[in-house]
């Protein structure tokens, strides 16, 4: 898979060469590819940005650097999917990572200062945000999704089965983990991690999902596919019962 990240910083793709970012590079299942817009400018400055129309505060990124940039990375790759790194956007969430983890090429459009010209977004798929805050620019959102995305490519984790068992999977937090020591200030681990009776540590496992998923973030149950083993765990949450307390 290939991430183009159009930036005017392009030296912020040299922070994703590290950890499984830097793996899935060297086995040749990602690749981050920068691309400057001031490379398609036409002026002696190389000037990305103008005043807006209308007046206001700050700068506004120009459409023809921008719209240029992700044509000739079109010309490359003809399915190549763009978004707008914008808060403007729908919230990025693990089914879109899942979604975009799929696709050949895609380019992500970072904009700065006040915005970027409204008509580069008739060029682009669409836009995306990494939820209500507002960041200088998109260079860290677009840090944020590759690497959510590049744990998603079959052969970037060791594990398939980590990937199941993480937060948002399938709609439930992930449950506690823990090493050694067996006891650490007083504080030890659950016993039926220690008893060797995988089946009753996988049933505790399923608990403490539904249990934290219900106690931090209970809109999510409303998505997800709870078994009826599940939907019995949340009964007993409700009730405040804990059968391996």
């Amino acid at each position: 898979m290939k991430f183009y990240v159009v930036t005017i910083f392009p030296q912020v793709v040299k922070a994703l060469d590290f950890s499984i970012l830097k793996l899935a590079g060297e086995k040749g299942l990602l690749e981050i590819i920068p691309v400057d817009p001031r490379d398609f400018t036409t002026d002696k400055h190389r000037t990305v940005d103008d005043e807006p129309y209308g007046g206001g505060a700050g700068m506004v990124m120009k459409p023809e650097p921008l719209i240029h940039a992700v044509e000739s990375i079109k010309e490359r790759e003809p399915h190549l999917e763009s978004f707008l790194l914008s808060p403007q956007g729908p919230t990025f969430h693990q089914g879109l990572a899942g979604s975009l983890a799929r696709l050949p090429a895609v380019a992500l459009v970072c904009g700065r200062y006040e915005g970027v010209d409204e008509r580069v977004k008739s060029h682009l798929t669409g836009e995306i945000s990494l939820g209500d805050f507002i960041l200088a620019g998109g260079e860290s959102a677009a840090m944020v999704i590759i690497e959510a995305v590049a744990r998603l490519i079959p052969g970037t984790l060791g594990s398939s089965q980590s990937l199941e068992e993480e937060s948002f999977s399938r709609q439930l937090l992930e449950y506690p983990q823990y090493t050694r020591p067996p006891r650490f200030r007083g504080v030890g681990v659950p016993q039926v991690l220690l008893s060797g009776n995988h089946g009753e540590i996988s049933r505790w496992r399923r608990f403490q999902q539904v249990k934290r998923t219900w106690e931090k973030r209970p809109d999510l149950l409303a998505k997800a596919p709870l078994t009826d083993e599940d939907k019995g765990f949340l009964e007993m949450v409700l009730r405040g019962e804990d059968p391996w307390a």
